[in-house]
């Protein structure tokens, strides 16, 4: 059965080297990246844009790049990473938001957990739930809604 993975995580990605992500990847992404899974990726700076590319570089995996409003809006190291894995993202969804306010990222993450099976969660080590990150609010919504959540904390 195909499974679909939701990935949220901080955009606070400077503490730690490339590698250290690499091997975090490879431990909690890997399993679950299989031929017929998809993920929904956010495509943002950060985590969204080290898991693209760790899973366009290693997986077979199907990748969906979900924005809040259009891939131009995104931050220069979010739109290289789309532009870097062009060839392997299946599809990219603008959701055509004007404005790139907190109701449009809270729009984005909400659309991604309702298309995914599971949220696979990168919070910043000392973001507790409920301080209002982003991360912390998909991972919430996810487990309103039922969903599966992993959180490791970076």
């Amino acid at each position: 059965m195909a499974l679909s993975a939701a990935i949220t995580g901080t955009r606070q990605t400077g503490h730690r080297e490339l590698v250290w992500f690499n091997d975090l990847f490879a431990r909690y992404l890997a399993p679950w990246a299989a031929r017929d899974c998809r993920f929904y990726i956010g495509g943002a700076r950060g985590i969204d844009s080290l898991s693209l590319l760790w899973l366009a570089g290693n997986s077979e995996s199907r990748l969906t790049i979900v924005v809040p409003g259009r891939v131009a809006q995104q931050p220069a190291e979010a739109r290289q990473a789309v532009e870097r894995c062009r060839d392997r993202i299946d599809e990219i969804i603008e959701l055509g938001a004007d404005e790139l306010r907190s109701p449009a990222f809270h729009a984005r993450n909400r659309y991604m957990v309702d298309h995914a099976d599971i949220v696979l969660g990168f919070p910043l080590a000392n973001a507790k739930a409920g301080e209002g990150t982003g991360t912390w609010q998909t991972i919430d919504y996810a487990a309103q809604r039922g969903k599966p959540r992993l959180i490791v904390p970076v």
